[in-house]
């Protein structure tokens, strides 16, 4: 509200609004208006007129400590980096690496171990946002604070203020700890970062017609916080943790980022895969060693088997995924702070969203007038005359410049003005003000006095409706009523010339509109699946009335959503705590939550979430350092295409794993099934290494760079509890393996039936049949010729790469050597290819029945 005030024939008895209103210093003896509290002054052992002696003050500070947020438990890099060795799929990366070493195959040792560190520095990094969230808090609290020591002011470093000191409090200052007011003179404080109230609250000692939580609340002032008008003294209450700053850090200390879907998953297949393929290689050795062969060589080829039936490229894979991810999204305005916030963006089903600043633009505007006669005026449209003589009276009973600076609601009226047409500076010349009786937080009204042209002095007066408005004022009093309920904030305005009678001359209504893109992006979440929640610290009437303009309730277009029921959709007055509480109730139904936030009060929900994203511009460091990703632009349209990202992502690891577990485990199929169609020794260890190297080095990273399919955001999200590996996925995988090892085996068993180079047939076909699967998992139901080769560069550049040096392992001299192998004919050749291409058509067909159950 403006520094309104109240129509002349409603001021207290004896105030004349044409005698200036004396000034309030911070003293509280000898003011009018300083009413001290007695019962905390006394408690506190502190004297509201001298303040505390110095060595009062060193005393108490050796007691209650420095007043700072203190920094968490540190923990050691050591300590950090083993953390993150001890996931399931690391451990057997870290295996697969002793074993190659142990067989001295240099290079597979060196990849291994490569991938297990880019993992480690990846996890490593993300550990140490905690310690940054606490610095970012500290570095919140004011740095200066002016108290008064001996009965003097004095200016002293922020972290010296202690539990008695008297705070002198001024337009600008950033309270340096929380306190007790002591004298308010038309003082209000900007809380935003902590309760997310989107207008400055006003603060006075002497609250009445209220009940006694708003008395109370209205009677203290907290640290961190911002005054932006008017002037006081407090009392300091508490100091460093004790603070309402410090109870946030505090709950920062004990919110623990929770794992992100895809590493949950990524667990799970991690331990699936250790037990798998350690069975698997048990029974290969078993079979050989049955068969008579040498241990020592069963041994290497067990151990080499189990190297190539690991992925060992998927984490390789997930980490340069979700790398691109990060770039792409950054070229779009979100800054990626952890990169497993990529794909978790995509699992997203609950998405709760901050109000002020997020959903709106944060700043309050002029968005109506309403005059006597009918008139009504929205921003944007023209300005008829009576509409811009309320705008020059609204200004003239204001303080705000056109520049800005001073109250957000004044500001929003005289920039308002100005762009309606309101010459501003002009009208306030030509009437200057002689007389004011400022802005009151118990009256809710300003008046100010004037002088026209002609020399005769008028009184303008401006304030809440219920307070300006005279009785019969009833068409008035309902379009008030009616923009209230929209969440506006309305203003009267009356004037009296004279003698005269106060006479009504409109209704003005500011508000902080909705972000153009917020409705058609919160639109996009739920036709992707997603349910919008509205949690704000705001009234809840300012907070439904955003929600139904920006569609969080509304779910015509989607249907049925799953998460909080349309009536749970909008939860206002939600505190830090509760903030907490939704996040933690919703992860328990199942959910996957993303959090959106800019003030300190939405720190620990945005660490508690799921993906926890902050807004850049209007967020504090605090939100940010607390957050997975920064939104550069504050614009939901941007998190609605990182859910894209998240999801493109996601899928293409799914098509790596299709890919490469299909051919690890046709090696194992083959390796089973070789010894009884004959085959004694089916591929020598070498032979796998060479193949696993080939496949799952540069077309499994290549397959992570896919593009996203169309219909992403058309489909809903996964559900939280589904596995990686799911029951299609896994059926899919299984058909592919094994496909590819029955093609390669019929093209070794007809090879060696002939008397011909069956071995070599063999590694040759199961290398080039997975080099064929590859290109054809570009898409789950586009087939590959209706895709662009040039759609995945990389891909197509790998594949044929890998394919050159297949053939190199059959002629060149010393590749031979290693791999035990020989040239091929011309129709050897013709049966391996006609082989290979099998799996690829199998793929295919895949494809084409997933395309076919799309279409219905």
């Amino acid at each position: 509200m403006g520094r309104a005030s109240a129509s002349p024939s409603r001021t207290p008895s004896g105030t004349d609004p044409t005698a200036p209103r004396p000034v309030v210093t911070p003293e509280p003896s000898g003011s009018p208006w300083a009413v001290p509290s007695a019962a905390v002054v006394a408690a506190l052992h502190s004297d509201p007129v001298e303040g505390l002696t110095e060595p009062e003050a060193v005393e108490r500070l050796a007691g209650s400590g420095r007043n700072v947020v203190p920094a968490g438990p540190v923990v050691s890099p050591l300590e950090t980096v083993l953390s993150q060795l001890r996931d399931p799929l690391v451990l057997v990366l870290l295996g697969a690496a002793g074993l190659t070493a142990a067989l001295r195959d240099a290079a597979d040792t060196v990849v291994i171990l490569l991938v297990v560190a880019v993992n480690t520095a990846i996890g490593t990094a993300q550990a140490r946002r905690a310690r940054r969230d606490i610095e970012a808090l500290q570095a919140l609290a004011a740095p200066t604070a002016r108290v008064r020591r001996d009965g003097r002011p004095v200016e002293l470093p922020a972290a010296q203020v202690v539990p008695g000191d008297v705070l002198l409090l001024a337009e600008g200052d950033v309270v340096a700890a929380d306190a007790r007011l002591l004298s308010a003179d038309d003082l209000e404080v900007d809380e935003s970062l902590l309760t997310g109230e989107s207008l400055p609250s006003p603060r006075t000692v002497d609250a009445v017609d209220v009940s006694a939580v708003t008395a109370e609340r209205r009677c203290l002032v907290h640290g961190g916080t911002l005054v932006v008008h008017g002037q006081g003294s407090a009392v300091v209450t508490a100091t460093g943790t004790g603070t309402a700053i410090g109870g946030l850090s505090q709950l920062l200390h004990r919110t623990a980022s929770p794992a992100t879907p895809l590493q949950r998953r990524l667990g799970r297949l991690g331990r699936q895969l250790s037990v798998g393929v350690a069975l698997a290689c048990l029974l290969v050795a078993g079979l050989e060693l049955a068969a008579g062969k040498d241990w020592g060589l069963v041994v290497v080829t067990a151990v080499s088997l189990a190297v190539a039936a690991v992925p060992e490229s998927l984490p390789a894979v997930v980490a340069l995924s979700l790398a691109a991810g990060a770039r792409r999204m950054a070229r779009r305005g979100a800054i990626v702070r952890s990169l497993p916030a990529v794909e978790a963006l995509g699992s997203v089903t609950v998405l709760a969203t901050d109000k002020t600043g997020t959903l709106t633009t944060g700043r309050m505007r002029l968005v109506a007038a309403w005059t006597p006669d009918g008139g009504v005026w929205e921003a944007g449209n023209p300005a008829d005359a009576g509409a811009l003589e309320l705008m020059r009276l609204a200004t003239l009973c204001s303080d705000a410049e056109l520049q800005g600076g001073g109250d957000p609601t004044e500001v929003a009226l005289v920039t308002g003005a100005a762009g309606a047409g309101l010459e501003v500076v002009g009208a306030r010349a030509a009437c200057p003000r002689v007389a004011v009786v400022p802005f009151d937080a118990q009256r809710r009204d300003m008046s100010s006095v004037h002088v026209d042209p002609g020399g005769r002095r008028f009184t303008i007066t401006k304030g809440a409706p219920d307070v300006v408005l005279a009785d019969d004022e009833r068409l008035g009093r309902e379009v008030s009523a009616g923009w209230a309920r929209e969440g506006r904030r309305v203003l009267a305005v009356v004037v009296r010339s004279g003698d005269a009678p106060p006479t009504t001359t409109g209704l003005l209504a500011v508000a902080d509109p909705v972000r153009e893109e917020a409705g058609p992006a919160l639109r996009a979440c739920r036709e992707a699946g997603i349910t919008p929640v509205l949690v704000t610290g705001d009234h809840p009437g300012t907070a439904a009335a955003v929600a139904r303009r920006t569609g969080v309730l509304d779910d015509v277009r989607s249907g049925p959503l799953p998460g909080p029921a349309p009536e749970e959709r909008v939860r206002a007055r939600i505190d830090p705590g509760g903030k907490l509480d939704l996040v933690a109730g919703w992860q328990r139904d199942g959910h996957v939550v993303a959090m959106t936030g800019d003030g300190v009060n939405d720190a620990p929900a945005l660490r508690a979430a799921d993906v926890g994203v902050a807004m850049g511009r209007r967020g504090t460091d605090v939100a940010r350092e607390a957050a997975d990703i920064v939104l550069t632009d504050d614009s939901l349209a941007t998190i609605v295409r990182a859910v894209a990202e998240g999801r493109r992502v996601y899928d293409n690891i799914r098509r790596f794993l299709r890919y490469g577990l299909a051919g690890g485990i046709a090696e194992v199929l083959v390796m089973l099934a070789g010894p009884l169609l004959g085959l004694a020794l089916p591929l020598l260890p070498a032979q796998i290494l060479w193949i696993n190297l080939l496949t799952h080095g540069l077309p499994g990273v290549a397959i992570g760079q896919e593009r996203r399919e169309p219909d992403v955001l058309a489909r809903p999200p996964r559900r939280p509890d589904a596995a990686l590996l799911g029951h299609r996925l896994a059926a899919e995988i299984g058909v592919l393996a094994a496909v590819l090892a029955l093609s390669s085996i019929c093209a070794a068993w007809l090879t060696h039936a002939r008397g011909g180079p069956w071995q070599s047939v063999l590694f040759a076909t199961l290398a080039l049949g997975q080099l064929g699967v590859a290109l054809c998992t570009r898409s789950d139901h586009v087939a590959v010729w209706r895709l662009s080769p040039w759609g995945n560069p990389m891909l197509l550049g790998a594949v044929l790469l890998s394919a050159v040096l297949v053939v190199a392992g059959l002629y060149v001299p010393p590749l031979q050597a290693l791999l035990g192998t020989v040239p091929l004919t011309a129709a050897q050749w013709g049966l391996t290819l006609g082989a290979a291409t099998a799996p690829a058509v199998v793929a295919q067909l895949g494809v084409a029945l997933a395309g076919l159950r799309r279409t219905g």
